[in-house]
């Protein structure tokens, strides 16, 4: 061996020693370790990222927010007190409000409901297209100050005698035409403080806020809060103070009150116009008026008849004869018949439009409110539609929305852990309320809704589990059963199958046509939950087969017991057609000619209802007990 090939083993001995002489093999093998170990570490930081950044859809409340980031309410509560906001467990949060405070708590905020917004194309207006359009007016202020009644002065026709306890619980829209072939549209929003999330979104839509206010009260905090929505949502004010025609009455000491909340009228030098008027008399009435086209010219409003119609919803209902019915406002655009339309998270092809007096109409244009079926569900009042081209698009748009909001809630949805049971029981007994609200319209469930949830205490939390539009159904009970759930029905009644099903299931079915009755109702309950309270039992049901009126006796129905019993001298409830005519007291029940201290399900008999004769072939009785729960 020369010594060459000597010095090479050499060389190659010592590259081994000194691990220098590597094959390519293994330096392959260690920089693919290196790079997946940097793509674990990247993957690692999205993951943190994704973890830290919440998607949610704008409004949430306080306690859904705490859930989320898995903090305690308390904290946020404190949080939103450092900014100035004073808030609550169950108060939405707005879109600012929310992304600051999770910026506190080191989240980031991905609203998701804009990228399915920006799902739908916006078309640009041309300055050529656009034609001026009539003012969209709210008329804004305190309970029985006389909005309503003034509104029917404008459109000379009664509106209040059809509400319930004369105060108006849906959002109303109107279209008034005056003497001189100028249109103005009036949104009539309900009075109760309960309607406040209604009345936002009431501001959201309109051009101008008339606030009503009586010269015979003060300045009330309901008049105050819709001054607030009206500012908020920029829009001008003109005040009427109304009921001017009472004796030794002027609203001078109004204007005295409005002053110390930096509202200057225009008489005291301000800003802001008013006129004093008298909806019973109809004085200044057209005066207000003018003062309203006069801030509306200021305003110089235009919109596009040409383009597809967008707009808002601002109430929506489920009715037995005509489907889902809503009643929506035109925005901009020209809406027609057999358009086919996407309202939040339902879509449909218009089968008809009806104006505010039910007469048909084919097309409207801007400014326009008008009523429309076909819809496949009941949007939320406050929420956009757009005329949209192509089916297929709505409804992949509308899909999207609906698992967006489930998603919503089940990431919301958070069972009771030990620490959490621990912690209420250490404040008190541990006790929540589960509640199915069901009503008429959408806006008064939603208004109904947000007023539960403020009646939360510390020893009782307050849970809304479901709400819909339309009759209490199996499927609700079947819900309540479930959840251990109260049904609270406003304005709406169960179906019979319903009923049995809650006897059968025990499940407390609560109906009110008032929304203070329901409100004061569940108040009640609350506080005196931990003690027995009367509880109302339904003992039989009865239907009318036959009539006989008896001298002396009055009307005596010959009835068919449907289920249960008919107690003698039981209090009876008279139902039509699912409403309720008459409670009263069971003053005789006969079996054939002889009286009868009960009779069971399946026989006949005939009974009679003190003090009241109005029987019908058709109606229901209801044979019903106070026990203490």
């Amino acid at each position: 061996m020369d010594s060459g090939e000597i010095q090479k083993k050499i060389a190659e001995t010592l590259d081994k020693l000194t691990n220098k002489g590597k094959s390519s093999s293994v330096k392959f093998r260690k920089q693919k370790r290196a790079e997946r170990k940097e793509k674990a570490l990247e993957e690692q930081i999205e993951a943190d990222k994704a973890k830290s950044t919440l998607q949610v859809t704008e409004f949430v409340s306080v306690g859904e927010l705490a859930s989320m980031m898995d903090v305690n309410p308390n904290e946020i509560i404190s949080s939103c007190m450092m900014l100035g906001i004073m808030v609550t467990m169950n108060q939405r949060l707005d879109a600012e409000t929310l992304t600051i405070v999770a910026e506190e708590f080191g989240f980031g905020v991905e609203f998701v409901s804009a990228e399915v917004q920006e799902a739908i194309d916006d078309e640009e207006d041309n300055e050529e297209d656009l034609s001026s359009r009539s003012p969209i007016v709210t008329i804004m202020g305190h309970v029985d100050h006389g909005k309503t009644s003034l509104l029917d002065y404008i459109r000379k026709e009664n509106v209040i005698a059809g509400e319930a306890g004369g105060i108006t619980q849906h959002i109303g829209a109107y279209e008034v035409t005056l003497s001189d072939e100028r249109k103005i549209t009036f949104i009539d929003t309900p009075g109760h403080e309960a309607f406040t999330a209604m009345r936002a979104r009431g501001a959201q839509v309109t051009d101008l806020a008339i606030i009503v206010i009586a010269v015979d009260d003060n300045v009330m905090p309901q008049t105050k809060e819709a001054i607030s929505h009206a500012q908020a949502a920029e829009v001008p004010i003109v005040f009427a103070f109304n009921k001017i025609d009472k004796p030794n009455t002027n609203s001078d000491s109004l204007k005295e009150q409005l002053s110390t909340m930096n509202l200057l009228v225009e008489d005291w030098g301000g800003k802001y116009q008013s006129q004093d008027i008298s909806a019973k008399t109809g004085k200044g009435i057209d005066e207000l008026l003018d003062k309203v086209i006069l801030e509306s010219d200021i305003l110089e409003l235009k919109a596009n008849s040409k383009r597809k119609a967008q707009g808002t919803i601002i109430e929506a209902s489920l009715d037995k004869g005509k489907g889902y019915v809503a009643t929506i406002l035109v925005q901009n655009g020209s809406l027609k018949k057999g358009d086919f339309i996407l309202a939040g998270r339902y879509t449909g092809k218009i089968k008809a439009m009806y104006d505010e007096r039910g007469k048909g109409v084919d097309k409207v244009g801007p400014s326009k409110p008008i009523t429309i079926l076909g819809l496949n569900g009941a949007p939320q009042a406050g929420d956009t539609f757009n005329v949209m081209d192509e089916e297929k698009e709505a409804k992949q748009i509308a899909t999207k929305r609906n698992q967006l909001q489930r998603e919503q809630s089940i990431r919301t949805q958070k069972h009771i852990t030990l620490d959490e049971i621990g912690r209420r029981l250490a404040i008190g007994d541990f006790k929540e309320l589960n509640i199915i609200v069901k009503g008429d319209v959408d806006g008064s469930i939603e208004a109904l809704t947000d007023s539960l949830l403020k009646l939360s205490t510390d020893q009782i939390q307050v849970n809304i589990i479901h709400k819909g539009v339309g009759q209490i159904t199996d499927s609700d009970v079947l819900l309540a059963s479930a959840s251990n759930a109260v049904i609270l029905g406003f304005q709406v009644r169960p179906s019979l199958s319903a009923r049995k099903l809650a006897d059968k299931e025990h499940i407390d079915i609560r109906i009110y046509s008032i929304i203070y009755d329901a409100i004061n109702a569940i108040k009640d309950a609350l506080e005196g939950m931990h003690e027995p309270e009367m509880k109302e039992e339904i003992i039989g049901n009865a239907e009318v087969r036959n009539t006989f009126k008896i001298p002396k006796a009055g009307t005596i129905a010959g009835c068919y017991i449907l289920d249960g019993k008919i107690v003698r001298n039981s209090q009876a409830r008279l139902i039509r057609d699912g409403i309720v005519i008459y409670t009263g007291k069971l003053n005789s029940l006969k079996r054939f000619k002889d009286d009868a201290k009960e009779v069971q399900k399946g026989y006949e008999c005939g009974m009679g209802i003190e003090n009241f004769n109005d029987i019908k072939v058709g109606d229901i009785i209801e044979s019903f007990t106070q026990v203490e729960a």
